[in-house]
């Protein structure tokens, strides 16, 4: 099946149409900036630009930097407050003539690594760290994913860990690689004391410097990088879309 997967981030709304069954683009991947605010009607407008850049008119996976539920918005850090409370689902179909299917973007990544990627031969509990603009984890278990596991905003020496751990917070304050490391190696330690993962896979944008920081995260179990990069997002939209999940 082929699914137009969208993956909405803080600083960036990409996407492509993806085939389902082997998890592979079949396109290069659009991307345009996020509206500042990035209100509804401003991301409806970026969103069209896509369809029409794909001409796209069928079923469309989306993902939100938010807590969702049955297709309602219930976090907006990173997206105007005014998200919060709609039922995005339902009024990005209704303005766009297209059926979507809207999870959270970590929930996403993680979808398309244990299916296609860094998880695909995992028969256990994948937990997946996505460090971006934001910093967000999902989990899949064999396959399954269990939605909205947001666990990027734990407290960690009494600060959002999102403020210790994010790329965009590395970026903000020119920490080392050294540096970076560490606090990464410090929030994965954490979470997965809450989880008990079998495997922990790092991605989102920063990924792509993989080979800088990662080598100084070390935890019980298994650290790899994403094999997908940050195009995961797109990559677990569509399939989300394509299957129906519940979220």
């Amino acid at each position: 099946m082929q699914v137009l997967g969208i993956d909405i981030g803080g600083t960036g709304i990409k996407g492509a149409p993806v085939d389902t069954r082997t998890g592979k683009m079949l396109a290069d991947r659009f991307r345009v900036a996020t509206p500042d605010p990035a209100t509804p009607d401003a991301v409806i407008e970026v969103l069209k630009q896509m369809c029409k850049q794909f001409s796209w008119k069928d079923s469309i996976g989306c993902t939100f930097p938010s807590v969702v539920k049955d297709g309602r918005v219930f976090t907006a850090v990173h997206l105007d407050p005014s998200w919060v409370g709609l039922d995005a689902e339902k009024e990005l179909s209704k303005k766009l003539k297209r059926k979507f299917h809207l999870l959270n973007d970590a929930d996403a990544a993680a979808l398309a690594e244990a299916r296609f990627g860094a998880g695909k031969d995992l028969d256990g509990l994948l937990l997946m760290v996505t460090l971006g603009t934001g910093l967000g984890t999902g989990i899949v278990y064999k396959g399954t994913l269990i939605p909205n596991a947001e666990l990027g905003h734990v407290m960690i020496r009494g600060k959002d860990a999102e403020m210790r751990a994010s790329n965009s917070a590395r970026e903000k304050n020119d920490w080392s690689w050294k540096k970076y490391g560490k606090r990464v190696n410090e929030y994965v330690n954490v979470v997965a004391a809450y989880v008990n993962p079998d495997r922990i896979v790092i991605g989102g944008g920063v990924i792509k410097e993989a080979e800088k920081f990662l080598y100084r995260v070390k935890a019980p179990v298994p650290v790899v990088a994403a094999t997908l990069g940050n195009e995961a997002g797109i990559i677990g939209a569509a399939i989300a879309s394509a299957e129906r999940v519940e979220v």
